[in-house]
């Protein structure tokens, strides 16, 4: 038996072992200096972003989180490992909270945002390169708390439809009828995710979720904006399914108490991009608490890894497409 198991079953040192382990995983968790600008009004629902990499999205990306929050909800920029004057200044305008932490791990300045709100029950989290939809703060709380009351499963995390996502764009193109093209121009049309996946390694897949035309055999397909697709998806009768993959975890909802029975985000060497969402997807399948999709609310998400350069440069030469409607008029 090896120190540790013994440690962890003796009658004698089990207590105290656990309060030691316990006392180093925080450490390990939550550990690292920052700098907070507090704003907070005490709110139980808080959002968090974690932003600073991809800052020519700020005007589309922070504009439609201006234009659809609600006040009752608190808002906190993350920039983790670097402090930037731009997003202190947005904050400032806005009074969102801002955190920026000196180490660069995503887990690790998620953990420090949600325990620096400490009356916050529920989670809102958004990447930098998510575009919110009219209603998504109210929508998204409801839908969770329907999950409850109309489905089979306890919830362990709530998401919205996603065009660019290996569960999300499937149902999009199956409702606007655009699976023929699809299979012509990028082979068989699957629920799965990863970067072998065209929809998270094909440009121009990314650029026609986004509206840009297609053409079959003479036809052509074009999606309409994501506004407007989330108010078809949101006239739709109601309808939450659980995710049977790893889904990516760029706009969640999830309460407090999850977070704190996964033990935190667990801190790993380097930035841990991506491991916070292989601990959460793992979490919920073992603990039958699953993903579940709302498909009645609808968000953009600008583009997965490899897609990233060329959608910059789509998103640089077609602006319009992603500002908040307000900014069209």
């Amino acid at each position: 038996m090896g120190i540790k198991r013994f440690l962890g079953t003796n009658k004698i040192t089990k207590e105290l072992y656990r309060k030691i382990k316990k006392s180093y995983y925080r450490r390990k968790n939550f550990t690292t200096k920052y700098s907070f600008i507090n704003r907070s009004t005490g709110s139980d629902k808080l959002c968090i972003v974690l932003a600073g990499y991809k800052n020519y999205l700020i005007p589309s990306v922070m504009g439609r989180i201006k234009r659809f929050a609600p006040k009752d909800v608190d808002i906190c920029i993350i920039t983790s490992g670097k402090w930037s004057e731009e997003i202190n200044e947005l904050c400032e305008r806005n009074q969102w909270s801002y955190l920026s932490t000196k180490r660069n791990n995503v887990a690790l300045a998620q953990n420090m945002a949600i325990d620096l709100h400490k009356k916050a029950d529920y989670i809102y989290k958004l990447d930098e390169d998510i575009f919110i939809t009219e209603g998504y703060f109210e929508r998204m709380l409801e839908a969770y708390k329907a999950c409850e009351e109309s489905t089979d499963y306890n919830v362990g995390v709530l998401a919205p439809i996603l065009p660019i996502n290996g569960y999300g764009h499937v149902q999009v193109l199956r409702e606007y009828g655009c699976e023929e093209v699809y299979k012509s121009l990028f082979g068989s049309l699957k629920i799965a995710a990863g970067p072998d996946r065209k929809i998270e390694s094909s440009p121009e897949l990314a650029r026609f979720m986004w509206g840009e035309a297609l053409a079959l055999e003479g036809k052509e397909y074009r999606l309409p904006s994501i506004d407007e697709m989330n108010i078809r998806f949101m006239n739709k009768e109601q309808e939450i399914v659980a995710c049977p993959i790893r889904f990516s975890i760029g706009a969640i909802l999830f309460e407090r108490k999850l977070w704190d029975a996964m033990g935190f985000f667990r801190v790993e060497k380097g930035p841990g991009m991506g491991a916070d969402e292989a601990q959460i997807c793992e979490y919920c399948m073992l603990e039958s608490k699953p993903v579940m999709v709302s498909h009645n609310i609808l968000v953009g998400h600008l583009a997965f890894g490899t897609q990233n350069k060329a959608m910059k440069e789509y998103y640089e030469s077609h602006t319009s497409l992603f500002l908040p409607p307000t900014y069209k008029s």
